[in-house]
């Protein structure tokens, strides 16, 4: 059959409207969308007959393994038959049904990390525990009293929902949040510093990523930076030679995201703290990743908590609520009740403020991080960070039985246990890593690089994992509770996927 042959055998969209299989399949379909999606299917089939054209191909990311049933990105890709069964109105709807799937498939969607990087920012960071999903669910499908007193029935704050909570866990006189650390650091530079200086060591003008810089941060908030010491060493003395009266605030950023290790020098908290208190000089820290848990009973890290700050002599305390925390993404300020209850009346409150579904999921976060042993059960952070190397190996050991036992992924996976390191991420610990247990998988017949993309691109839930010595690496640390069986699933789909690949080329 010769390409103009094919074309005039297409049925017109207006034919396809009437057809009894056509209206039966999409009888709820907007009539709108359906002849977009008819029109769409008829223009990449005439595109794809077309000598020297390289057509289009659906907009189905999901996708990813082509075949010849699926794909008519290649000119003369299809023999007549196969081109008359893809043009059949049972072709067309098949292909107008994946076309609607793409359309109103969510942009946003899970995937299952199995990079070992438990704060993965590119992932989402904090995964939520029960309690705060429960509370967001509940939250979310409602009226609430957000800014509301249900007993005067009159306007409330909604700052009250999580300050007693933040206040009992840290030790603070006052405490809010806003969206992000981000906006936290900036909304306490802007009502503590602006119009005055405020003094920095130069080994703490870091960047946290995305262009956000200290330098920058300070100027937008209206403080003038002032730099004192160098990079790898900063004296009290270099601090107090720099005071002035035009002087508003002293910020110690804690490097959560790097070290300087080697010749460095930095005074303690309670020394800075000390001099700022003597001058009347409010101290604020950026701690960043923000512990609430205190990892370093658990033998790991040196990472600061809350608590421990402000027991220094630290005036006020920012931190992320999506990290080491564990909750939903939030920008948390702790600290001295006057200088609180300022930012909380502070223009830039408003623009900054966090939603209720936030607040419901912190809350909730929170209440979980009352007991240590809660905590470590019930806030996946937590329970990543402090499992045990033994119980992920274990958890690795029955994975990896479970596919080898698997008949047909048994036949194209070779799977062997190695040891491996997990990373905590999200700009926490740096340099610290945790031991694991890795499930190192070779795919028969295809590159590690080419398997791991196909695992990402897999039209359910994508698996994220990690390429090492040309295996793809799944490290169970981060495979969170009842996820063992979606891997299962994805890996059978991407079997099939790749068979009916196969047999497509075959033919």
């Amino acid at each position: 059959m010769d390409e103009h042959t094919r074309l005039r055998s297409l049925p017109a969209v207006g034919k396809l409207l009437h057809d009894t299989t056509i209206r039966k399949k999409f009888a709820d379909t907007p009539h709108a969308l359906l002849v977009a999606g008819l029109s769409y299917v008829l223009r990449e089939l005439r595109q794809s007959n077309a000598p020297q054209t390289k057509a289009q191909t659906l907009p189905a990311p999901e996708d990813r393994l082509t075949n010849a049933a699926d794909s008519l990105a290649q000119p003369g890709l299809l023999d007549d038959a196969a081109w008359a069964r893809e043009t059949s109105v049972e072709g067309i709807a098949h292909r107008v049904e994946r076309w609607l799937q793409h359309r109103f498939a969510p942009h946003l969607r899970p995937v299952i990390n199995l990079t070992g990087t438990i704060i993965h920012t590119n992932l989402g960071r904090a995964p939520l525990g029960e309690r705060a999903l429960h509370a967001v669910a509940t939250i979310a499908r409602g009226y609430s009293n957000l800014e509301f007193e249900v007993g005067p029935g009159a306007r409330g704050s909604r700052h009250s929902h999580v300050e007693s909570l933040l206040c009992e866990l840290t030790g603070a006189e006052a405490a809010m949040a806003v969206n992000n650390n981000a906006a936290a650091v900036l909304l306490v530079l802007s009502t503590i510093g602006a119009g005055g200086d405020g003094i920095v060591s130069r080994g703490q003008l870091v960047e946290i990523g995305g262009s956000f810089r200290i330098p920058d941060i300070m100027a937008y908030s209206g403080v003038n930076l002032v730099e004192v010491g160098t990079t790898n060493k900063t004296r009290i003395g270099d601090y107090e030679r720099a005071i002035t009266d035009e002087t508003k605030v002293i910020l110690r950023v804690h490097t959560s995201n790097y070290r300087i290790v080697g010749f460095t020098e930095q005074p303690e908290r309670q020394e800075l703290a000390k001099l700022a208190t003597a001058h009347h000089i409010p101290l604020f820290e950026d701690l960043g990743s923000g512990a609430l848990f205190d990892y370093q009973t658990q033998g790991i890290g040196d990472e600061p908590t809350v608590k421990a700050c402000l027991r220094a002599g630290v005036d006020v305390v920012s931190f992320s609520g999506d990290k080491l925390l564990g909750g939903a993404q939030a920008g948390i300020i702790v600290g001295k009740k006057a200088w609180i209850d300022k930012m909380k009346h502070h223009p830039l409150a408003r623009a900054l403020r966090v939603d209720k579904m936030t607040l419901a999921a912190l809350e909730a976060t929170l209440m979980d991080h009352l007991d240590d042993t809660l905590a470590k059960s019930h806030i996946p952070v937590v329970r990543m960070v402090t499992e045990s190397y033994d119980d992920v190996a274990a958890r690795a050991a029955q994975l990896a039985e479970t596919i080898r036992r698997d008949e047909k992924l048994s036949k194209i996976l070779s799977v062997q246990l190695e040891d491996g390191e997990s990373t905590i991420g999200g700009g926490s610990f740096p340099g610290e890593t945790l031991p694991t247990r890795i499930l190192a998988l070779h795919a028969r017949g295809v590159t590690a690089v080419k398997f791991a993309e196909e695992l990402r691109t897999l039209p359910s839930i994508p698996i994220v994992s990690r390429v090492s010595r040309d295996a793809v690496h799944f490290d169970v640390r981060t495979l969170l509770p009842g996820e063992e069986m979606v891997v299962m699933i994805s890996l059978r789909e991407w079997s099939r996927e790749r068979a009916q690949s196969g047999a497509s080329h075959k033919g």
